[in-house]
């Protein structure tokens, strides 16, 4: 349930619908909005009297949330989120954002140079794996607590934010001490103690969608880690799988203005995961663009003939540049616009 506050009411008022909502054993969030604050009402098991809160002092209205996911919904909140990084990039406005770097961190002269080029050519976020959780036991499983530290030394260097994948409830909080987005990635979308871990670091959170999951089911993985405080959360359509063999993944552009219309969370899109193609990457990268996304997460790897993994959907640094370049003329054509980048915006440190 939603207590919608009126316009002139004060915040006595308002700390009075939360202490009732309180005496009433459910848990109570006030949300401030660009014209009012509402109060959401946590736990809501059916039986709340809602007279009671319609008649207290400033309260305009009580709303049920009829969506499974309360926090996530658009009922809940109207106003899109916002997800702040330290570096000045903001996720879910006006900007596109540009997300880049290779599938893994195997060097340090590899995640360097994947990180000057894609800050280069427009990149804000770096992306790099340190922990893999990989289909083969015998495929590469990332360089752990050392990859981490690289991609840390590539912030330092460029000024780019970090955002790598945590893989367990027990691995979260060294992940957060790195990076500064922790990505949950699609073969643990469901994993909710991992997820309840990742809502409680206060850290951003990208999460993606599972392989074979609802958008529904999506969204009720994302309430997981708002349930535990943390509002700034990233949905990632990253394809789904499909009885067709010629793409890895069939990536959903169609999920992103559904999701768009039913919560108020940034979602962003992986054109690398959802095709498996590097061919396909870039064109697939212009549409989700054009269908609404807020950003386009991709893997860039210097060389990817040489890459540890993912090679085949990596794409060459050069191509990278020409999405960038393609990618600017469709954010102004439907009202929005590329985030400058690093380089233009003299952020960056080196």
């Amino acid at each position: 349930m939603l207590v919608v506050m009126k316009h002139n009411a004060s915040e006595a008022a308002i700390d009075a619908v939360v202490d009732a909502i309180q005496d009433m054993g459910y848990g109570a969030r006030p949300i401030p909005g660009g014209q009012r604050t509402a109060v959401g009402l946590i736990g809501n098991d059916g039986r709340v009297d809602k007279a009671r809160l319609e008649g207290m002092e400033g309260v305009l209205e009580c709303i049920s949330v009829t969506q499974p996911y309360k926090q996530v919904s658009r009922e809940w909140r109207e106003e899109n989120t916002l997800v702040r990084l330290p570096n000045g990039t903001v996720i879910g406005g006006r900007e596109i954002v540009l997300m880049a770097g290779p599938c893994a961190v195997e060097s340090e002269e590899q995640i360097l140079t994947a990180a000057r080029q894609v800050r280069a050519a427009g990149a804000t976020v770096l992306r790099g794996g340190a922990f893999k959780p990989r289909t083969s036991p015998y495929s590469f499983q990332g360089l752990g607590e050392d990859g981490l530290k690289l991609l840390a030394k590539a912030r330092e260097e460029t000024g780019m934010a970090i955002i790598t994948e945590a893989i367990d409830p027990e691995g979260v909080d060294l992940v957060a001490e790195y990076a500064d987005v922790i990505q949950i990635g699609a073969r643990n979308m469901q994993n909710y103690p991992l997820l309840r871990r990742a809502g409680q670091t206060g850290k951003p959170v990208l999460l993606k969608r599972g392989m074979s999951a609802t958008i529904t089911e999506f969204l009720l993985a994302a309430e997981y880690i708002l349930a535990e405080g943390n509002d700034d959360v990233i949905l990632c359509e990253r394809g789904v799988r499909s009885f067709d063999t010629h793409t890895r993944n069939l990536l959903d552009l169609t999920a992103i203005p559904v999701v768009k219309g039913l919560s108020h969370l940034p979602i962003v899109a992986d054109p690398s995961h959802g095709t498996g193609l590097r061919s396909k990457v870039v064109p697939m990268g212009r549409a989700a663009v054009a269908a609404g996304a807020d950003g386009l997460i991709v893997e860039v790897h210097p060389d990817p003939t040489r890459a540890l993994s993912d090679g085949a959907q990596s794409l060459y640094p050069e191509q990278f540049t020409e999405l960038v370049e393609q990618t600017r003329v469709i954010a102004q054509a439907i009202g929005r616009e590329l985030h400058p980048g690093l380089a233009r915006a003299g952020a960056a440190h080196g």
